[in-house]
């Protein structure tokens, strides 16, 4: 073998090593980054219970990610390409890994958690103040007093956990803009789908794992190894407990800024994958012509950017795909964002089991699929344009397929004076003076406090008071109330804590929403890829880092950051009982109205995502008469007809990418 191709094979294996270890790198920034996400997703129900704040806050600190990416995602995605982009994607992990750990901090600043209830710890047979009892002489009334009140205000606490997730935030901004335009120009066009799909499926294995650590965390309360928990009142399916909400974040915390390490230690470029042949000239001719080439890059830096922003708004298919993903992350946000509510509220599980499920049953799919697309993609030569037909047309038949959700639903939890009569009749709206009936009207009962029994006649009272109850055995969780007036049954008109669980068939309706969910997140991983592709493909090489984040800041102005908040502000609407603070002030809502929820968290993303087909068919029209500037050399087999042809002094730059100045004359040349 001779000097020249021995340097050839040794620079093949080198640029070989660093793009996939930047690969490999970056799907590790992806896995993190995910992580983070998905487990502060999945307890946005244990926060809002802590702090005892309505789902619109919850919804506002849930958008705060966005609004920290919104603050630098246009001059990371330009400045950045200007820049060592590896090492500010390793500067971005170490400030997430900062965020997760301030929005930990809230747990150790503030008291133990007290949750609202009528049952002191201590309470002891001899103390049944919380049962039915006439001519009380103790008048049962939340406390006004000052200095309680104070305490109250710690629930402001909140903010640390809205500031930590805004740093978190700008952390995240480098990871996706950076790291993607950092392959695209150091990959072969045809590896592109493959390299994105292996990101998309590291996307996928944070939220598996997120969701797994979101659920053993909600599992433990959130106090342990400060409290008694054989002294509670409460199980991790009643709507006051609180898991351990902080214990994830301190992991997500060390994940990320290990993960920053590698980026330290890659350089600012690489060769372009592909095109090892180019390697003939001396490392000095090459070093001289990319100094060159980063001083003429440096005196361009600003120069550029408005003549970009120009051309990118002037190109219809960007345009078009920008506004189909508003409407489509509208959609899915609100949907994913809430999904954890809508499923303890309908099914009637806890925070725990339903994590685990979304885990179990939506996230593989979404991962086989991003694999499966990216694989047939570049094994079959699929162009971009049949990719987004065949995107286009999946999505619309999973769309459709989305309706049957409408059918899989349960009833209201059946609560006297709330969503039935004392008599069991069902009723659609709260009244407030449905609470009392004559059976309770004697206990002296508070009727705005939420502690609920189930009695044995299938039917949850708000209180074991309310349910007319007389006395109690046992301590706990183990605690049963007896001689319960309210409650006409065949039994011992008994009563246990804890609102009645929903019956089998409920349960089988859910095994049928999740079966659907499969089906679904498998075809809609399919489709994602193809419609990423036309984005990187879409609009040209020197505008692509701005482009992906132009188009990561509209979805994040317009869908990211007002989705979870007006949805919450909808979701909050049909809230049947709030809970109560020591002051009396409403805190965290306690149960909904099932149907009217239902509603909204499927017909609203129902429109959205309807509506977005309007535009991405425009983008098949136009698909069809463009050529899109990306999709120039989409082939290996393209690219090596070129160089045969046309001497790279002309054709190629200092990277050895081929330069297109001029499409007609290019085609002259060939």
């Amino acid at each position: 073998m001779g000097e020249t191709e021995k340097r050839i094979a040794t620079h093949g294996v080198r640029c070989f090593s660093k793009i996939k270890m930047f690969l490999l790198a970056l799907t590790c920034a992806y896995v993190s980054k995910s992580l983070s996400g998905i487990y502060m997703n999945s307890m946005l129900t244990q926060i809002e219970r802590q702090f005892d704040i309505p789902t619109s806050i919850v919804g506002l600190i849930n958008g705060s990610f966005e609004i920290g990416n919104l603050l630098l995602i246009i001059l990371v995605s330009y400045f950045g390409t200007k820049l060592h982009r590896p090492i500010m994607i390793g500067i971005g992990c170490v400030i997430m890994g900062l965020g997760c750990f301030l929005m930990s901090l809230p747990h150790f600043l503030m008291g133990r958690y007290e949750y609202e209830t009528t049952i002191s710890p201590t309470s002891n047979l001899s103390s049944n103040s919380f049962l039915c009892m006439e001519n009380r002489t103790q008048t049962l009334k939340p406390t006004q007093d000052p200095a309680e009140c104070v305490k109250e205000m710690k629930s402001l606490m909140w903010i640390y956990v809205l500031v930590g997730n805004i740093i978190r935030g700008i952390g995240e901004t480098p990871i996706m803009p950076l790291g993607i335009s950092y392959i695209e120009d150091f990959a072969k066009s045809e590896n592109s789908p493959l390299y994105i799909g292996i990101l998309e499926s590291g996307k996928m294995i944070g939220p598996i794992v997120g969701l797994l650590l979101g659920s053993f965390c909600a599992r433990i309360y959130v106090d342990t190894g400060s409290v008694n928990t054989d002294d509670l009142t409460i199980t991790p399916t009643d709507t006051r407990w609180v898991g351990a909400w902080w214990i994830g974040f301190l992991v997500c915390a060390g994940v990320n800024i290990l993960t920053s390490i590698p980026f330290f230690f890659f350089p600012k470029t690489l060769p372009k994958e592909g095109l090892q042949d180019n390697v003939g000239r001396t490392e000095n001719d090459k070093e001289k012509k990319h100094r060159e080439k980063a001083k003429e890059e440096n005196r361009g830096i600003t120069k550029d950017f408005l003549p970009f922003m120009k051309s990118l708004s002037c190109n219809p298919i960007y345009m078009l795909l920008i506004l189909t993903s508003v409407l489509q992350i509208n959609a899915f946000i609100n949907m994913f964002t809430f999904l954890p509510k809508y499923l303890e509220q309908q099914y009637g599980k806890s925070t725990s089991e339903v994590v685990l499920l979304i885990g179990v049953c939506n996230l593989p799919p979404i991962c086989i699929g991003y694999l499966l697309i990216g694989f047939i993609m570049k094994k079959f030569r699929i162009t971009v344009k049949k990719a987004a037909y065949m995107a286009f047309c999946l999505s619309l038949f999973e769309y459709l397929l989305s309706y049957f959700h409408f059918m899989i639903s349960c009833d209201n939890f059946q609560v006297a004076g709330l969503t039935t009569s004392y008599e069991g009749v069902q009723h659609p709206l709260y009244v407030e003076n449905k609470v009392l009936a004559d059976c309770n009207t004697r206990c002296s009962c508070l009727t705005n406090t939420w502690d609920p029994v189930c009695g044995d006649n299938g039917l949850s009272y708000m209180s074991a008071c309310l349910a007319g109850c007389e006395k109690s055995v046992g301590m706990g969780t183990h605690m049963v109330f007896q001689n319960c007036s309210c409650i006409q049954s065949s039994g011992n008109s008994s009563a246990v804590l804890g609102l009645c669980k929903k019956g089998p068939e409920c349960a089988n309706k859910l095994q049928y929403f999740l079966i659907m969910s499969v089906i679904g997140s498998f075809i809609y991983s399919i489709t994602a890829i193809p419609g990423y592709m036309v984005l990187l493909r879409c609009i040209k090489s020197e505008e692509k880092s701005l482009g992906i984040g132009l188009h990561a800041f509209c979805t994040r102005i317009f869908a990211g950051i007002p989705a979870p908040i007006y949805f919450g502000a909808l979701i909050d609407r049909t809230c049947l009982h709030w809970g109560t603070l020591k002051c009396g002030e409403p805190g965290a809502c306690r149960i909904y109205n099932i149907n009217n929820f239902r509603r909204i968290y499927l017909v609203l993303p129902a429109a959205l995502r309807g509506s977005s087909y309007l535009p991405a068919f425009f983008i098949l029209i136009l698909m069809r008469k463009f050529q899109l500037p990306g999709e120039m050399y989409s082939s290996e087999t393209e690219l090596a007809d070129m160089k045969q042809t046309v001497k790279k002094s002309e054709c190629t730059d200092v990277h050895g990418i081929p330069k297109v100045e001029n499409d007609g004359e290019l085609k002259t040349k060939l």
